[in-house]
């Protein structure tokens, strides 16, 4: 098994991450962290193989994180998972040896693809490495292990729409355990109101919520969506 460290500073967006590598065969979560301190805590402990990185943490960035780790001798793998898409950061991750950068909103499809490429570099390493490096076809199998394939928009899901968006809204509406309004679940989890809107239209619609009408006193009825159990 290979054991993944899941660091980001939103324990919501954490705990669907974990759950997205719980999914992919051959990966369990070891730890979760939400902050630089934890996350280095947890690799000086050991036995963590792959970090799953934010680069916006709230006592530094992912970046300085992995230059402590590189700087304390830890060669622990890292992926990138993070809103920061600008050509500096992503460049500083490449040079501080991030396997891989993935930007976020993503689907599952996204991340597994990235995993499932890191797992087939450690494969790779693995058979090579127990024959010696003897040209440049085995450093080219190595190299190459780590390429994927472009990945297909999540189905079901229309243009704009992430999986992982989705998944928060559908876990505050089943922790919820009454109808919300589309204010409510905007609050509940750090969206706009017309994003909130936007999926829950789409949920509704998809018969993955039901909704229902609250009539006040004036004005239009409020519309307030309840979780429906598969």
């Amino acid at each position: 098994m290979i054991d993944v460290l899941v660091v980001d500073d939103d324990f919501r967006v954490a705990e669907i991450n974990a759950k997205y590598v719980g999914k992919v065969p051959g990966f369990r979560v070891a730890a979760r962290a939400h902050s630089a301190a934890q996350a280095l805590a947890a690799v000086e402990r050991g036995g963590i193989d792959l970090v799953l990185l934010d680069h916006y943490l709230p006592d530094g960035t992912g970046l300085h994180l992995v230059h402590r780790m590189r700087e304390q001798g830890h060669g622990t793998d890292v992926i990138m998972i993070t809103a920061a898409s600008d050509v500096t950061t992503v460049q500083a991750a490449m040079r501080l040896g991030a396997l891989h950068y993935l930007v976020k909103p993503f689907t599952f499809a996204a991340l597994r693809a990235r995993l499932d490429s890191y797992a087939a570099l450690r494969r790779t390493v693995d058979r090579v490495g127990g024959h010696g490096l003897t040209g440049q076809e085995q450093v080219d199998r190595i190299f190459g292990a780590l390429r994927t394939a472009p990945v297909p928009a999540s189905p079901g899901l229309p243009s704009g729409h992430s999986e992982p968006t989705t998944d928060l809204i559908c876990a505050v509406l089943h922790r919820a355990g009454q109808p919300l309004s589309a204010h409510e679940v905007a609050v509940k989890t750090g969206l706009s109101r017309s994003t909130a809107q936007r999926y829950l239209r789409h949920l509704e619609q998809a018969g993955r919520l039901r909704l229902s009408l609250k009539y006040g006193d004036t004005g239009r009825p409020e519309h307030r969506y309840a979780w429906v159990a598969p």
